[in-house]
């Protein structure tokens, strides 16, 4: 069992925080390495191109007839050896994309999260509370924490907006749902921040906005459906269903007679 250290929302030290089984302190570095290399290659657009002899414009003709001139035969003035003409073997446009197997990248991604525990570079914290977005709280959070200079990588529990708005102009922070991180961005930061209700599998709730509460009346759901009525239509597709049901067996019985 890895040990982490752990922290309140106010930044305080709670203690050491024991990670779950999946954390097993294993760490597969070349795993690691495929898929750093495929995450790299997927962020190239692989739109470099070169022109060849048969681009570049002009040289449509030969610059001076094949014998009698004391000079090297040429045939066009576009040909690689010249200047201004075309180039061999450069690049031209294609794709980079890397494919890895589902359990390679959940592999690289554990062995990811196992390298930075016994690192002692992996925080548990509480869940972050904020009502609104609010930055100037979330720099002093991590300051109290002495991170303030350091590149680092918050997974929460689930969608949480006002916690991405607040990191949203603070450059070396990164905030993303527990289950969304790659093992590039695990690794790419210098200290993670994973909250404790991610690694338990309980997703904060997310606030409810303003005028959220007076778009649905009370007994209705968000869909503007009471239970009551959802309860009646499924009750009429039934028995819709049951009716369709019996004209196709009697049907079928009139036919066999």
């Amino acid at each position: 069992m890895l040990e982490v250290p752990h922290f309140s929302a106010a930044a305080e030290r709670r203690g050491t925080f024991i990670l779950p089984a999946e954390f097993d302190g294993v760490v597969n570095r070349a795993v690691l390495h495929q898929a750093v290399r495929a995450y790299l290659n997927n962020q190239r657009q692989g739109t470099h191109a070169t022109k060849t002899r048969g681009l570049v414009s002009g040289g449509n003709q030969k610059p001076w007839r094949q014998k009698g001139t004391g000079r090297a035969r040429q045939g066009s003035i576009r040909a690689p050896h010249w200047r201004g003409g075309g180039t061999v073997f450069g690049p031209m446009p294609r794709s980079y994309r890397t494919e890895l197997p589902r359990k390679v990248k959940q592999l690289a991604r554990r062995s990811a999260l196992n390298a930075r525990a016994k690192e002692q570079r992996l925080y548990v914290i509480e869940p972050l509370k904020f009502e609104r977005p609010r930055t100037r709280v979330l720099a002093e959070f991590l300051n109290k924490m002495g991170l303030a200079e350091a590149k680092v990588l918050i997974l929460t529990a689930g969608y949480r907006p006002e916690v991405y708005l607040s990191a949203r102009n603070l450059p070396w922070v990164t905030v993303m749902p527990y289950g969304e991180a790659s093992a590039y961005e695990i690794l790419r930061a210098q200290a993670v921040l994973v909250e404790e209700t991610a690694l338990d599998g309980r997703a904060v709730e997310r606030p409810a906005e303003e005028g959220e509460a007076a778009a649905a009346p009370e007994g209705k759901s968000g869909r503007g459906r009471s239970k009551a009525a959802s309860k009646k239509v499924t009750e009429k597709a039934k028995a819709a269903g049951a009716a369709r049901k019996k004209k196709t067996t009697a049907r079928k019985k009139s036919k066999d007679a």
